[in-house]
């Protein structure tokens, strides 16, 4: 590291002002200072020195990410070879085949949506912000794994430059990035995001895995086939015949969205961010007591599938609780009040429910809710804070009146 260090120091000078690579002096100094805490301070007012920034807590957000990913890549590959009959491949041509079917994902989020912010950088004389660390990862995530790489580069590129740049960048954007891409995915290209042939890879990936998918075999996931049912009954969810267990919803090979399925996974994530106190547990714990309750109110008088489906069977199953996880917590987006966090949480998880059981065509819903209350944050965030100066005035009133 100290080598890196030094190297870095000895061709810095040529990307400063006068400097023959000045014009990328964004990109060295975004590069920079990924690599290596900054070292300069401040000279004058009060400040809080910490090594932890804005970096550091995206970099952690990424680890907490990345067993949901990695359970996500062998997934892929274990329902492939289900949809093809294979049962014998092995854990690691099982895995190889996931990764190499994520990993053109991963890489045109990060080329189109980096790309984008690097030169909005260059244009504006800025720093490289940090935001698309975590937008990056989680775009290839939250779709499914047939989606076809141009549409997830328009997607991203609309979502980096009309959901984030024009709000001004990191810091200062409405709407979770990842959502917007998701959305417009599933508005303008909505056969390539719903349906049972989307979520389960059939064909081969870079020559592995050929094969003849199997009779009886469907690629809907659990949430879409109570969706679409006729019937009260949430027992005939099934993958090629079997019912699906708890068991089979918290280890999550099931079909689904590539970074979504796991519970496991995803509750180790939780554990990382929580205990690096990235993410808030008031907005997690409140999306899925939000979702609980609702769930509980639809079962009062439940006349469909949906409606009759236990709490427990509805936070885990589709993205509810990768949602909850991952996306309610944005800082940037959610409410930021301590109280307002409660109820934005709260919000989500009432609104997720209401959308999948009401609306067959959206039966996943988090995306939706999400977005919905991005819109009204900042106004929960004001009654928070307003009715906070009413009390103290009223207390102070009091006071002064005794």
């Amino acid at each position: 590291m100290k080598a890196l260090r030094n190297y870095l120091d000895t061709i810095k000078p040529n990307f400063k002002e006068g400097g023959k690579l000045s014009m990328f002096h964004s990109v060295f100094e975004g590069m920079e200072t990924f690599l290596f805490v900054p070292n300069e301070t401040s000279k004058s007012g009060v400040h809080i020195h910490d090594c932890s920034d804005s970096k550091r807590a995206m970099i952690m957000v990424v680890l907490a990410l990345l067993p949901a990913l990695l359970f996500g890549m062998y997934n892929v590959g274990y329902q492939h070879n289900l949809s093809i009959g294979a049962v014998d491949t092995g854990f690691c041509m099982t895995f190889i085949f996931g990764f190499l079917a994520v990993l053109p994902k991963i890489v045109v989020a990060y080329v189109v949506g980096l790309g984008i912010e690097f030169a909005v950088a260059q244009v504006k004389g800025h720093e490289i912000q940090e935001g698309f660390l975590v937008s990056g990862i989680l775009i290839p995530m939250i779709v499914p794994i047939d989606t076809p790489l141009w549409m997830i580069a328009v997607a991203t590129a609309f979502a980096v430059i009309f959901a984030k740049e024009v709000f001004g960048g990191t810091g200062y954007n409405v709407f979770n990035v990842a959502l917007i891409t998701r959305a417009v995915l599933f508005f303008g290209y909505p056969a390539a995001m719903s349906g049972d042939k989307v979520f389960v890879r059939t064909g081969d990936t870079f020559g592995l895995g050929a094969g003849q998918v199997v009779d009886g075999f469907s690629g809907a996931t659990p949430l879409a086939q109570i969706a679409t049912a006729t019937t009260t009954d949430t027992q005939m969810v099934n993958i090629i015949g079997d019912p699906v267990t708890m068991m089979d919803m918290f280890i999550g090979l099931i079909p689904g969205s590539i970074g979504e399925t796991s519970k496991l996974a995803i509750l180790i994530g939780a554990a990382i961010l929580l205990i690096s106190g990235v993410a808030s547990w008031k907005t997690m714990i409140s999306v899925f007591i939000g979702g609980a309750f609702m769930t509980a109110v639809f079962n009062l008088f439940g006349t469909t599938a949906a409606m009759c489906m236990t709490p427990l069977d509805q936070l885990m199953l589709g993205g509810f609780a990768f949602g909850a996880v991952f996306m309610a917590t944005d800082p940037v987006t959610s409410a930021r009040t301590e109280t307002g966090k409660y109820i934005y949480g709260f919000l989500v998880g009432t609104m997720t429910i209401i959308i999948r059981v009401l609306n067959p065509g959206y039966p996943e819903g988090m995306m939706l809710a999400i977005l919905l209350l991005n819109v009204f944050a900042p106004l929960i965030d004001y009654y928070v804070v307003d009715a906070n100066i009413n009390r103290r005035i009223k207390r102070a009133v009091k006071s002064t009146n005794a």
